[in-house]
């Protein structure tokens, strides 16, 4: 199993190039906002409990992707230098399972970040939409790429979704749709 790890700051395009990946690739999407969702239901954010869950539930979904042989999972996640434990979990049960993790960073300028705060898809989901939300969440959750050699660096500002879709799947070697279809 591969397992793309689509990572970066809030608004950066992670879900929005995860889903223009899986319209070139055959796999699944687990977007990092399930798992808060289920742990919203018990804990209130960041309540104590809260961020273990999550993790529980990010680490459960992984193993029974691999388990039950998905060829490719694709999550976001807003990683920061803080979750390198919960990063290394998540290479073990790949490692484990003979898959692959495949890091991919997003980041783009703020300028940008501030513009996409409004898109009325981030309140639906309770994603932050604020510059002062955003502001706290960046002062105490670091964004950095993941601590891999491998780690493909991209920037949103610069490049579409579709073009930083094609760009992971030349770098990572994946199969598209058209190829695994014959057409």
């Amino acid at each position: 199993m591969k397992l793309v790890f689509i990572h970066g700051a809030p608004a950066t395009g992670k879900l929005t190039t995860a889903r223009a990946l899986l319209r070139a690739v055959p796999g699944r999407l687990f977007d990092n906002h399930v798992a808060i969702d289920v742990a919203q239901t018990v804990f209130d954010f960041g309540a104590p409990g809260f961020w273990e869950l999550v993790h529980t539930v990010r680490c459960s979904v992984v193993e029974a992707a691999a388990k039950h042989d998905i060829p490719m999972l694709v999550t976001t996640y807003c990683y920061s230098a803080s979750d390198r434990l919960q990063f290394e979990d998540l290479a073990a049960i790949m490692h484990k399972c003979h898959g692959e993790i495949l890091p991919v960073h997003i980041s783009c300028d703020r300028k940008e970040v501030l513009s996409r705060l409004g898109n009325s898809e981030r309140a639906q989901r309770g994603k932050i939409t604020t510059e002062q939300s955003l502001d706290e969440f960046n002062s105490i959750f670091v964004p950095a790429p993941a601590p891999r050699p491998n780690c493909l660096m991209l920037d949103s500002g610069v490049a579409t979704a579709d073009e930083m879709a094609a760009t992971v799947v030349s770098r990572f070697g994946l199969c598209t749709s058209e190829k695994q279809s014959g057409r």
